[in-house]
């Protein structure tokens, strides 16, 4: 659960931010804003639960700021400090469903007793939307099922006539028609394993109908789980809803998603989110997208959201009884589920010594399968299998290999290792690349608006997960680096030019000359003044 405190007195936001132990209360982030405007910036980019937020403030009040609120997001509960007890304001605090109005200084049972019944409110609302009750009802029912069917069919290319896809859609209820639509693929981690053989239909009824909750508000929402283990969300702006940036707001929404499962199911997700396209025509290779994404962007990394590069093209996937048999393993290569891989490699050579088959054509028959779909996937990569083995000799063995089930298992899983490794180094390429747009554009801006927002923009992503990004390569959030490279850049300025502190000031990016001046003190112990005379 996050937490944002605002007020334009910068002690109180300090001093209620790092002074207090939030995390009794399962508070796991606070953050700060100075004004009511960075609030919303805040907000905007982060999954904020609750707000403790100033009455009177420049620009904004508490509660105009509360109004802006209401509107992004309605579920946030907000309360109120007022150095004044002044009724008019307490009425529109109610007004506007404020958790509580309190007066300053707040004692810590009055400030924590407040979070607390905030943090009630948010657990009853979200238990009703999460409830097991609740999806052991939908459960029971046909139609989800006769939807989900349908909506799996989409997804694997199955053709209809315009007037069969009206009147099913038409039977089902489905709201959906012929025109854009984006697809969310969500995949569960690794801390719904427990649940695989043992209640995971009911977590995923559970998640569903928690995406449904946030993604409804604004969109039409049609969901399944495809063969793959994903949970498949095809989503449709509802007639009339009006919004800026659909795109924007979708990934914000993925991410409310995301954080509601883990607060409430104890799990996390990472979700992939294509561009718009024409539904239904185009679904099934929208999905393909959606699911190459899983390998080669987020990999191993957990709880991402991304989103497709509509530049990307796809290509055609590929399909002995285990071999064959969904899913098959050029889709687990193109879904980045390598362990699945394995397991299924398993499987198709279990299979053969159940058999007894130790004949030629069986090999050559799961051999050219395997080694079909370890080249599909190098390819699509812009690689050549032999490149990422190790040789064209290895690969003119491969008679010689396809010979016995003994040489085909060892060699297909050597292979399948090597094409693992090569695919965590792409991921980490793709995730350098923005590293270097996002240092690249600050250093040639530093004097222009470098915000997490306007750098989230610059590179087409979330400003969450650029965040995240940055940080799995840097090891340091983006706001550091910013602030070293401003320190950095005065201090060259100060010491190497006559330039006023207010020029040196706009120039790295602190239009309040002030506010540098508090800054580098606190950085350097000595006024920008003072270093210069020193240096």
């Amino acid at each position: 659960m996050q937490m944002i405190i605002v007020d334009d007195e910068a002690h109180w936001v300090d001093n209620l931010s790092m002074h207090k132990p939030w995390h009794t209360l399962g508070i796991e982030q606070v953050h700060k804003a100075y004004s009511a405007r960075e609030a919303l910036q805040i907000i905007d980019a982060h999954p904020i639960d609750i707000v403790i937020s100033d009455i009177i403030m420049p620009e904004m009040t508490g509660v105009e700021l509360i109004g802006k609120i209401r509107e992004y997001d309605k579920r946030i509960k907000c309360i109120i400090l007022s150095g004044h007890a002044d009724f008019d304001y307490a009425k529109e605090a109610v007004r506007n469903h404020a958790v509580d109005y309190l007066l300053k200084p707040p004692t810590d049972e009055e400030l924590f007793g407040a979070v607390r019944a905030a943090i009630e409110q948010l657990n009853a609302e979200w238990e009703r939307v999460s409830s097991l009750e609740r999806t052991q009802f939908a459960l029971r029912e046909n139609l989800p099922m006769l939807r989900g069917q349908l909506l799996l069919g989409a997804i694997r290319g199955e053709r209809m006539s315009a007037e069969e896809w009206t009147r099913k859609l038409d039977t089902y209820g489905l709201p959906f028609r012929d025109g854009n639509c984006a697809l969310a693929l969500v995949r569960l981690e690794d801390e719904f394993d427990p649940y695989r053989n043992n209640g995971q239909h009911l977590l995923e009824y559970a998640i569903t109908n928690i995406a449904e909750e946030i993604f409804g508000e604004f969109m039409e929402v049609w969901s399944v789980k495809e063969e793959h283990g994903y949970l498949a969300f095809l989503l449709q702006l509802k007639q009339g809803a009006a919004v800026d940036r659909p795109d924007l707001l979708l990934e914000n929404l993925a991410m409310q998603v995301q954080a509601k499962v883990k607060q409430y199911l104890k799990g996390s997700l990472s979700v992939v989110i294509t561009e718009p396209f024409r539904f239904p025509g185009e679904l099934a290779e929208q999905y393909r997208q959606a699911a190459s994404y899983f390998r080669r962007i987020v990999g191993d990394e957990r709880e991402f959201v991304m989103k497709v590069d509509p530049a990307e093209r796809p290509a055609s996937l590929g399909a002995l009884e285990v071999l064959h048999r969904p899913p098959v393993l050029l889709h687990l290569l193109e879904a980045g589920r390598w362990d699945a891989a394995e397991e299924k490699l398993a499987a198709v050579f279990s299979e053969l010594e159940d058999k007894g088959s130790e004949s030629w054509e069986h090999c050559m028959e799961v051999g050219f399968a395997i080694s079909s779909a370890f080249m599909h996937l190098a390819h699509r990569g812009g690689k050549t299998l032999a490149g990422l083995l190790g040789g064209e000799e290895e690969l003119a063995q491969l008679g010689e290999t396809f010979a016995s089930i003994g040489k085909l298992r060892k060699w297909a899983l050597a292979a399948l290792a090597r094409l693992r490794e090569g695919a965590v180094d792409d991921a980490q390429d793709a995730r350098s690349h923005y590293v270097q747009k996002i240092q690249a554009y600050v250093d040639a801006n530093l004097h222009l608006d470098v915000s997490l927002r306007a750098l989230a923009d610059h590179v087409n992503l979330h400003p969450t997960h650029l965040s995240k990004i940055y940080k799995l390569e840097t090891g340091e959030g983006i706001s550091d680096y910013v602030a070293a490279l401003r320190m950095s850049r005065a201090c060259h300025l100060l010491k190497s030019t006559d330039k006023k502190i207010y020029e040196i000031s706009t120039e790295i990016g602190y239009l309040d000359p002030a506010y540098f001046i508090k800054v580098f003190k606190r950085q350097f112990d000595v006024t920008p003044q003072e270093y210069r005379e020193r240096h």
